[in-house]
């Protein structure tokens, strides 16, 4: 329904036919879950580069929305690093290699050549800004040079001088695709702290933020109410309460049923009771998205099992998820004939030959 539908215009004051008039406060916020859906990519011609299926930018700051979910993130960055020896990635390097690995699902990291054309070092490119072109001339849009956007024109790089290394995806082959993203919205579920029925949204942060205020309707039914009078109410409600959170909605019908003025809520604030229910549930569901063992992630055991023995579980855990990621950026950089062996990545993964040997 269009605003000229729903909104009547005031008339003049002292018009005795003054009709019913509708005021809303509070405007809708942006969310972050319109970037987290998944999308087909194309070919931004405007560009020049493929675009991503899910908004780098709404993953990057999911890390720092969702305390479960950041954590898991940091985590399995720091067991990848934790067990690397040096070769041609500092420890800074690799550190933001892995956490753009696991963040985005794919990892680009450059060959840097002398004059002539001989590998000297590597560098990881931002995850965040790496794009990919395609091959020119070529009808069938097949994937080409990478590009690092940035102010100005963007930084290019030849296929021959990127290791690309992804997750697999099966909807399209040019970006990888983070492993977690069936959790992605159970971790905004989890921040928000959203009401599981799909009803009116509630968050304790929120709610205090607001004055303790749901949001409602204030009915009024005087006939003699003026445009003034009723602008002043609407100054005073809009500045009463906190920053575009519950809305409330002003309504006056003159002559109507009822007392002269009413409040009526409309959040339910029951939703409040759910909200430990929520946070529980959700986080179980971000655990499983990561494959990540309750007991690394802090979780607080709500029964008397118990989470069983944590040390055994992370050796079971790095060599199930950890250890597939070590050997592919391994074999990826240290299998490429142009990588002299002194910038071979190693890590220790003895961790793994023990764990089969506990099994035994």
């Amino acid at each position: 329904m269009s605003k000229k539908n729903r909104f009547v215009k005031r008339n003049p004051r002292g018009d005795k036919s003054k009709k019913m008039s509708i005021i809303t406060f509070g405007k809708p916020e942006p969310v972050l879950t319109t970037g987290t859906d998944y999308r087909d990519i194309w070919y931004d011609n405007a560009a020049d580069h493929f675009t991503q299926p899910i908004d780098r930018l709404a993953l990057a700051q999911l890390i720092n929305l969702n305390g479960q979910h950041g954590g898991i993130i940091h985590a399995r960055k720091n067991m990848i690093v934790s067990d690397y020896l040096g070769g041609g990635l500092t420890y800074d390097q690799l550190e933001a290699a892995a956490f753009d690995y696991t963040t985005f699902g794919d990892i680009a990291i450059g060959k840097i050549r002398n004059g002539w054309g001989d590998v000297i070092a590597l560098e990881p490119l931002p995850g965040l800004y790496i794009r990919r072109r395609k091959i020119r001339d070529n009808a069938t849009d097949q994937p080409g040079d990478y590009v690092v956007l940035q102010d100005g024109e963007p930084q290019v790089w030849p296929q021959e001088d990127i290791i690309f290394i992804k997750m697999y995806d099966p909807q399209q082959h040019i970006y990888g695709l983070p492993d977690y993203i069936g959790g992605v919205h159970s971790a905004l579920l989890n921040s928000e702290a959203i009401s599981l029925r799909g009803k009116a949204e509630f968050s304790p942060r929120r709610y205090y933020h607001n004055g303790a205020h749901t949001g409602g309707i204030l009915y009024t039914r005087d006939p003699s109410m003026t445009d003034e009078m009723e602008e002043e109410i609407e100054q005073q409600l809009r500045d009463s309460k906190g920053i575009g959170n519950f809305s409330t909605i002003l309504v006056n019908i003159p002559g109507g049923d009822g007392d002269a003025i009413k409040f009526i809520e409309m959040g339910d604030i029951s939703a409040k009771d759910e909200f430990a229910n929520i946070k529980n549930i959700s986080a179980q569901d971000i655990l499983n998205a990561h494959r990540f063992p309750a007991g690394l992630a802090g979780i607080v055991p709500q029964n008397t099992a118990g989470l069983g023995d944590v040390e055994k579980a992370e050796r079971i855990y790095k060599k199930s998820e950890i250890a597939p990621i070590q050997r592919r950026f391994m074999t990826a950089v240290n299998n490429d004939p142009e990588i002299p062996e002194r910038l071979h990545l190693n890590f220790d993964l003895s961790y793994t030959e023990s764990t089969d040997k506990d099994a035994a």
